[in-house]
């Protein structure tokens, strides 16, 4: 593992756009952390995000991996490109020649995936613990470290969602291709579920059970959004009679139903190199 690992770490190291890339990622998340975190005075109104409560324990886990996930394509890019390079480079066929095995090559992809998955989940885990010690209004033990499930279902989310990206690399083999590839099923993933919702059925709980099974839809599904908890969002619904209650806790059945599909992009991925005359 450690091997396949270096050798995918040594290219992404030599990789200028990676670079890049990755530190927009990383770079991206902390300066929405400060924006939230700065108190802007608009005329007469003084405005402070940190203050509603979005940095409150437990609250921060579920909030801050919510919109993390947005900036996921970010790496998508990386994998994808990472993928690309390896044909228009040629550095697969050299790997092999040089003794890679097409499975020890869709493997050492796979460890890339989840290593980067795992290093953004650190990272959030990290940037959320400081500013929940700076701004949150708990900070008893028990209250700090529950509801990490949200993490977990972000790893998971990561994993699968970069999976696919990979499948899709490998499969179409053009960077460009495959990000558009990507888009046009997000887009016929939505018009499935319209159909489901507002032709077929005409239910909408009926299309979300069949729905949480489409690949996108379910990686979407492990972190749904937070901000009907928040406390503002509550009070005035309760004021206005609305009901705002929304499941947002972590489905064990979308985390089976994303591993499945993980599992099903790498198997497709290493049939798809198994096959194709290199």
């Amino acid at each position: 593992m450690l091997r396949l690992l270096t050798i995918e770490l040594q290219k992404i190291k030599y990789s200028k756009s990676a670079k890049a890339l990755l530190i927009i990622y990383f770079g991206l998340f902390m300066f929405i952390a400060l924006i939230a975190s700065i108190k802007f005075n608009l005329g007469f109104v003084e405005f402070h995000l940190a203050e509603q409560g979005i940095f409150n324990f437990p609250y921060i886990w579920h909030f801050n991996t919510y919109i993390a996930s947005f900036l996921k394509i970010f790496m998508a890019v990386i994998i994808v490109s990472m993928v690309a390079n390896e044909y228009s480079n040629r550095t697969l066929k050299q790997n092999l020649i040089d003794g890679l095995s097409k499975k020890e090559f869709i493997l050492s992809k796979f460890y890339t995936v989840i290593l980067f998955a795992l290093a953004s989940t650190l990272f959030i885990f990290l940037v959320s613990f400081v500013l929940g010690l700076i701004f949150s209004s708990y900070t008893e033990f028990s209250i700090i470290f529950s509801d990490l499930e949200y993490l977990f279902a972000y790893f998971i989310k990561l994993v699968g969602f970069f999976a696919f990206c990979l499948f899709l690399g490998i499969w179409i083999k053009r960077s460009a291709f495959a990000l558009g590839f990507l888009f046009v099923w997000w887009i016929a993933e939505s018009i499935i579920i319209g159909v489901l919702k507002f032709v077929i059925f005409k239910d909408s709980l009926i299309a979300n059970k069949i729905s949480q099974f489409l690949p996108l839809e379910s990686i979407s599904n492990l972190v749904k959004q937070p901000f009907t908890r928040l406390n503002v969002v509550q009070a005035s619904a309760s004021q206005i009679g609305a009901d705002v209650n929304w499941d947002s806790s972590v489905s064990i059945l979308q985390l089976l139903i994303v591993c499945v599909w993980t599992g099903i992009f790498i198997f497709l991925s290493y049939k798809i190199i198994k096959r194709r005359d290199l």
